[in-house]
């Protein structure tokens, strides 16, 4: 088939335990931009059992179709029926894009759909554009350890396959009332697909707020000294009703977990408070939370470029600072509830 017979813009819309998650609702977001330059429509892939209410949701946030395969063989996500039902959702409709969330489902399945369909897949993404000119997908991701950012291009292969980073992309404001196209697609033989048994599923709670859902965040560098002084970030995390993050230089050197850092080799983030405390700003760590809606930087360096986005900044030693900050916060706290 010639490149021009496929039409559409997919969204995987991955759902866990009947719930969809927020990368999402963000994708579905980008890909309403992405089907009016291209002059079509953006349709949410749902797979699972007994998912059919979620169809409204996915209307909510701009879906303009929602294809769904529903299946007991698909209640739990197994790599196996969920690469198979996608490869033959994508074969019998042809869309020109496909794009699923950077998550652990996510990129377990496409390189497999990729494979299966034999066209390209960008992994990663921070960012999507349709060249004006030749309408192909323009996918941009960090390369070289988040040295560089490259785009990439899939001009004689569809559809256009990309993963993207969870918070990069931004949701829609919800449409109440909306509506949408549902196309049940029957598929006869999926159990048929499964090549392993899932026994029993063991579900751990992190005590820890997740840094992509938190609206306020205390993120550290490595202008705070040491691991032991990453307590007084968390008292004003607190104190403020959110979590602590951090920068690379601190998960390299063992200060913090992994799952707590920021930048283009981290998390993306998008709190409504982000307190960067001793973090130069380095563009790989700007690109993860330049769009947080105020940044307030601490840092004693006056030239560090983390001052360019800040739209509050204290030049100072952050372990002088952040106590005296915690202490206010807290005094108003306490006079607001008396």
């Amino acid at each position: 088939m010639a490149v021009s017979d496929y039409k559409g813009v997919f969204i995987f819309a991955q759902q866990v335990d009947n719930k969809i998650t927020g990368v999402s609702y963000e994708l579905i977001g980008k890909g309403k931009a992405l089907a009016a330059d291209l002059g079509t429509e953006v349709t949410a892939v749902l797979l699972g059992y007994q998912v059919g209410d979620l169809t409204k949701k996915l209307a909510k946030y701009g879906a303009d179709r929602v294809i769904v395969v529903d299946d007991p063989a698909l209640e739990t996500y197994m790599t196996e029926p969920y690469a198979y039902a996608m490869t033959e959702v994508i074969k019998a409709h042809k869309p020109e894009v496909v794009l699923y969330g950077a998550t652990a489902i996510g990129r377990d399945m496409a390189p497999r759909v990729s494979a299966r369909v034999h066209t390209g897949l960008t992994a990663d993404c921070t960012g999507l554009e349709i060249d004006p000119e030749t309408k192909n997908l323009q996918m941009t991701r960090p390369a070289f350890g988040g040295n560089i950012m490259a785009t990439i291009l899939c001009p004689e292969h569809r559809p256009q396959m990309a993963t993207v980073r969870p918070g990069v992309m931004q949701r829609i404001s919800p449409i109440e009332g909306a509506e949408c196209k549902v196309e049940n697609f029957e598929l006869k033989d999926i159990a048929a697909h499964k090549n392993v048994e899932i026994v029993e599923v063991i579900k751990k709670v992190s005590e820890k707020m997740d840094i992509q859902d938190a609206k306020v965040l205390v993120s550290g560098g490595r202008g705070v000294g040491c691991p032991e002084n990453f307590k007084m970030l968390e008292e004003l995390a607190e104190a403020l009703g959110g979590t602590i993050s951090s920068s690379r230089a601190c998960v390299d050197a063992g200060w913090v977990e992994k799952d707590r850092q920021v930048g283009q080799t981290g998390k993306t983030v998008r709190p409504n408070l982000y307190i960067a405390c001793g973090i130069s700003g380095a563009i790989q760590h700007l690109a993860g939370m330049e769009e947080s809606d105020i940044i307030i930087a601490i840092n004693k360096d006056p030239a560090a470029p983390i001052f360019e986005v800040a739209d509050y900044g204290v030049v100072g030693d952050v372990c002088k600072i952040l106590p005296l900050f915690t202490e206010e916060v807290k005094k108003a706290r306490a006079s607001k509830n008396a």
